[in-house]
């Protein structure tokens, strides 16, 4: 095939594998814990990590990382401890993070709006092979934190008091959640870019979330869907020159909208179903009342009640 004879597109297959497997897996979490937007305020406080990646000449993806962590452990603990004006505080953290990757993106010696770009909404061209190396340590760590400990992160999204009552470190795993999304975010920059990163982590988890309904059968689901999106995105994205991120995306909506269209009629067979096995059992039920009723000595019949 054409599009496997080119190195760079053999770089970007490979981070569009991962950047499908990584998204999905730690969005199920976030869409439990009713956080789907994190994944886009990582993704601002992400730009000032790039741009302070260019400016000390280092690869911006790891600084990214860095940046992101701490990005993310705030916003945690914002949540946790911030009653009142937490939301006033999250906006300024997002908001400075965006102004902070524009400033000094510009001040670096070989900085520019347009190597921000790439970044901001996803370039093929532009994964190096130093980037598929940072991008597969990085999907490493999610993948064995969000399989691994997939039955304590689940506990921890579904409910935080039993979660805490059956003794599980609820603030650990609480900020494990919010770094291995901050570390998705990187991963997925590449390939998505930072100001959509947030739809994969959210959209093919919403799609599977349709026609499933067991935690373990939408996460599998969820992670093929955006592996499908993701490698069916870069394929379009080569062959009719669109931006890679932005085709991804609108993939994933429309795998959403035709597992959404699918569902419903499914639903509606389901509940037939269940109405249909539950008539017999309540016609048996009515049997054997019927019987007990002329078992007893004395009982009224209901011809007792029909007049003579």
């Amino acid at each position: 095939m054409e599009i496997l004879q080119t190195a760079f597109m053999q770089r970007a297959l490979i981070a569009a594998v991962l950047v499908g497997v990584t998204a999905p897996a730690v969005g199920i979490y976030l869409v439990q814990r009713r956080q789907a937007l994190m994944g886009d305020g990582i993704g601002h406080v992400a730009m000032t990590g790039v741009g302070l990646g260019f400016l000390l000449s280092v690869s911006p993806v790891w600084i990214a990382t860095l940046v992101s962590v701490a990005g993310a452990i705030t916003m945690e603990l914002i949540r946790a401890y911030g009653r009142t004006r937490g939301d006033i505080a999250l906006a300024m953290l997002f908001y400075g993070g965006m102004a902070g990757g524009v400033l000094l993106i510009n001040l670096a010696p070989n900085g520019s709006n347009a190597n921000l770009s790439s970044y901001l909404f996803g370039s093929l061209s532009t994964v190096s092979p130093e980037d598929v190396t940072a991008i597969s340590v990085l999907a490493a760590f999610v993948v064995l934190v969000t399989v691994g400990l997939r039955r304590q992160l689940f506990a921890v999204s579904q409910d935080e008091e039993f979660a805490r009552v059956t003794g599980l470190p609820v603030r650990a795993l609480n900020l494990l959640i919010a770094v291995t999304a901050a570390v998705t975010v990187t991963v997925a920059m590449r390939v998505v870019g930072l100001l959509l990163v947030s739809a994969l982590m959210v959209v093919p988890v919403a799609a599977a979330q349709q026609i499933t309904r067991s935690f373990a059968v939408t996460f599998v689901l969820a992670v093929v869907i955006g592996t499908a999106v993701t490698l069916a995105g870069t394929v379009t994205s080569y062959y009719q020159d669109v931006p890679p991120g932005a085709t991804i995306v609108l993939i994933a909506i429309g795998v959403f909208v035709l597992l959404t269209a699918l569902a419903t009629p499914l639903a509606r067979r389901r509940a037939r179903a269940l109405r249909a096995a539950r008539e017999p059992d309540a016609d048996a039920a009515g049997d054997a009342c019927g019987a007990a009723v002329r078992e007893v000595p004395g009982a009224r019949r209901p011809a007792d009640d029909v007049p003579v």
